[in-house]
């Protein structure tokens, strides 16, 4: 069987499951594949489930571009300067441990309820992430490359990018991959606490309303697209970085 046909027998079987259990809940709270499908066609057509999705993509990509920069270039530097890593561990080790909702509270209570507070927030929680696992990788760098690279006196920018980003190149893509999973999350909590727009804060309006198939549809409407970038973008990317491995002589 080939893959695709599993996935799709899977998916099925998800679907006549959920059709059962609502069948047998027969409860408001539980509605059916069907009547999910009919709220997600409404709305899509009405053109509201475009719009907010869009904002809620339009906010992770910014989030997602902030914590990978600032978290790159602060792991690159712990990972070749002990003194430094000696100097900013603790702070990291206290930043990877204070709860997300604190940060976007404060966010939003210091800045404001802006645009510029929840994307702060969002890349504040995942910067500490990218620092940690960036870290591994400058501190995993081939001493020998860089000797060479030294010895050539190549400078700094040639060496980062012919000999360090090379080497990085796994564990960015693990960064981003886990980065982008955590702030999809984060982003929906951001926007129901304090913006107007947005999938979280539809969400929190079907929670006010007890509309759980309005919830439903747009949470298998943010679920699809967060697959589609996993399937179009970050599997291609990781099969692209990998190549090596599988490479013949």
């Amino acid at each position: 069987m080939a893959p695709w046909h599993r996935t799709l027998l899977s998916i099925a079987g998800f679907l006549i499951l959920w059709e059962l259990a609502a069948h047998l809940a027969a409860s408001p709270t539980l509605p059916g594949p069907g009547a999910v499908a009919r709220v997600l066609t409404a709305e899509t057509a009405s053109g509201q489930l475009p719009y907010h999705l869009g904002v809620t993509l339009a906010r992770v990509a910014a989030s997602f571009a902030l914590a990978m920069s600032i978290g790159t270039a602060i792991g690159l530097a712990m990972g070749r300067s002990r003194s430094l890593n000696g100097f900013l561990d603790p702070w990291l080790v206290l930043a990877l441990n204070v709860p997300a909702l604190v940060v976007i509270v404060l966010a939003y209570v210091w800045i404001g309820l802006t645009e510029a507070a929840a994307i702060a927030a969002v890349a504040i929680n995942k910067i500490p992430n990218v620092v940690v696992q960036v870290r591994e990788g400058a501190r995993a760098a081939d001493q020998g490359l860089l000797d060479m690279a030294r010895t050539y006196r190549l400078s700094w920018l040639d060496t980062l990018r012919h000999v360090l980003l090379p080497q990085l190149q796994p564990y960015l893509l693990a960064a981003a991959r886990n980065g982008l999973a955590l702030i999809w999350k984060i982003v929906l909590v951001v926007e129901l606490l304090g913006r107007g727009s947005g999938v979280g804060f539809k969400i929190h309006l079907f929670f006010q309303l007890f509309d759980v198939t309005g919830l439903l549809a747009y949470t298998l409407a943010f679920v699809a697209v967060a697959q589609l970038i996993e399937l179009g973008l970050l599997s291609p990317m990781e099969r692209h970085v990998g190549r090596w491995r599988t490479a013949r002589p």
